[in-house]
């Protein structure tokens, strides 16, 4: 029998799920096929992150036995906790790009409605509009698995995995270009003195559109040209270099690489807030801002009392 976190093992049911999923209409209806395709999902996630760690996955707990189960220091009948979706989406956006926590925890929210709550469908989203998204976050967590598409779903259905890619990849240009187009009209509506009384009530030029999010800095606009805001929380990378500013003192310059989350322009009411359409739009995946000392990581010292 496997053990509950081999990534193997997980790999191997997600792709018997996903089969499911992919079956013919006339067998599984939508919502079914949707069903299964989100428990598979969570199965490539846990296998992604198993597959550099089995600790990723196990549910922290006081006496410690999920992480001593994760290392292979208790076997026999302990049991196995894994953490929960929303936890494995969030390291998995951390550590996989371009996977997006927010686009997955759609997933498992509707799968959840569906199972627990009075909805009858699965998504108010149509078929034809769900499968792209939902492929465009899957194909991520295959090439984390060092696998490829063909491995998972087989040759013969390869093919319609990858129309459905393309097909994200169009809707994402579209949705890109109509944020930009928007923005630009914005802009000239008010410049022209014809900005419609509903719009100029909830934007104005100069009016802040930032969501405040650990770490910014400015960005030329896409759509005006004019200067944005580039804002993210999550620090990919810690450069340290010190400086010597007396015979035994030195200074720490920190710079930290943080992951572009979102933007926004005050000049043409600009916002974006998906990863794909920022890189669609020319916004940089990082930038680069000044740290301090709290920045820099300093191993724990263990006393005695």
């Amino acid at each position: 029998m496997s053990v509950p976190y081999d990534h193997e093992a997980l790999w191997l049911k997600a792709k018997l799920f996903l089969n499911k999923a992919m079956d013919d209409e006339e067998v599984r209806s939508f919502d079914e096929r949707a069903l299964w395709a989100s428990l598979s999902l969570e199965l490539l996630a846990k296998a992604a992150l198993a597959r550099q760690s089995p600790l990723l996955i196990a549910v922290p707990s006081e006496d410690g036995t999920n992480v001593l189960i994760a290392l292979g220091l208790i076997a026999g009948k302990a049991r196995f906790e894994s953490v929960a979706a929303k936890t494995l989406y969030s390291r998995c956006e951390k550590a996989f790009k371009p996977f997006t926590k927010a686009e997955a925890d759609k997933i498992t929210y509707a799968r959840n409605e569906y199972l627990h709550g009075a909805a009858a469908g699965f998504t108010e989203i149509p078929e034809s509009g769900w499968w792209p998204r939902y492929w465009a976050q899957a194909v991520i967590l295959v090439a984390a698995c060092e696998r490829e598409i063909d491995d998972l779903v087989g040759e013969v259905r390869a093919h319609i995995v990858r129309a459905h890619l393309e097909q994200n990849k169009k809707n994402v240009e579209h949705r890109t270009e109509m944020l930009l187009e928007r923005a630009r009209q914005r802009r000239a509506q008010f410049e022209a003195g014809s900005l419609p009384a509903k719009v100029a009530a909830e934007w104005q030029p100069g009016q802040p559109m930032t969501i405040s999010l650990a770490h910014s800095q400015d960005e030329t606009c896409p759509a005006c040209g004019d200067r944005g805001t580039v804002e993210g929380d999550t620090v990919s990378d810690t450069d340290v270099q010190y400086e010597r500013v007396g015979e035994n003192d030195y200074d720490a310059i920190v710079t930290l690489t943080v992951d572009s989350e979102y933007f926004s322009c005050e000049h043409c009411g600009l916002a974006l807030d998906d990863y794909q359409v920022l890189t669609e739009a020319g916004i940089a995946d990082t930038f680069e801002v000044d740290g301090d000392s709290s920045d820099i990581e300093h191993e724990g010292e263990y006393g005695n009392d």
